[in-house]
């Protein structure tokens, strides 16, 4: 098994992924009865040296949700009928979760004032539509 490339520098090495296998449930034949196609990925997150502590921090809040009470993730995948196909697909789910989950957080929103000459374009519509809707209204009786 190859090590798993998450993105900006972070590797987690194929020695800190636990991978099992198992029956699959569902529909397949005897295909499903037979192999072990259900695979199970598990990173301990919490423990792992691979990750600094900040990127730690920031994947244990984003994931709070995935995380057990010893703090793995578990990813499983059984959609496929191959093994092989189902261990890529639970390899490019945790990839992606770990991805998501370590992305800076954007920078804080700086309020903006519109600027004077928007200010006066939207003021200069609003007369035109006010006018508009003056001139459409019944004459006043005298």
């Amino acid at each position: 098994m190859e090590d798993l490339h998450v993105g900006r520098g972070v590797v987690i090495p194929a020695r800190e992924l636990e991978v099992r296998f198992s029956r699959s449930g569902g529909p397949g034949g005897q295909n499903v009865n037979r192999r072990a196609t259900r695979v199970e990925v598990v990173f301990d997150l919490v423990h792992s040296p691979s990750l600094t502590a900040e990127q730690r921090r920031r994947a244990k809040s984003a994931l709070r949700s995935r995380i057990d009470s010893r703090g793995r993730i578990r990813v499983v995948s059984q959609d496929e009928r191959s093994q092989a196909q189902n261990r890529i697909r639970a390899m490019s789910s945790l990839r992606a979760l770990l991805a998501r989950a370590l992305r800076p957080p954007p920078p804080p929103r700086r309020p903006t004032k519109p600027t004077a000459g928007a200010t006066e374009r939207r003021l200069a519509s609003k007369r035109i539509r006010a006018r508009t809707k003056r001139s459409r209204a019944r004459p006043e009786a005298d």
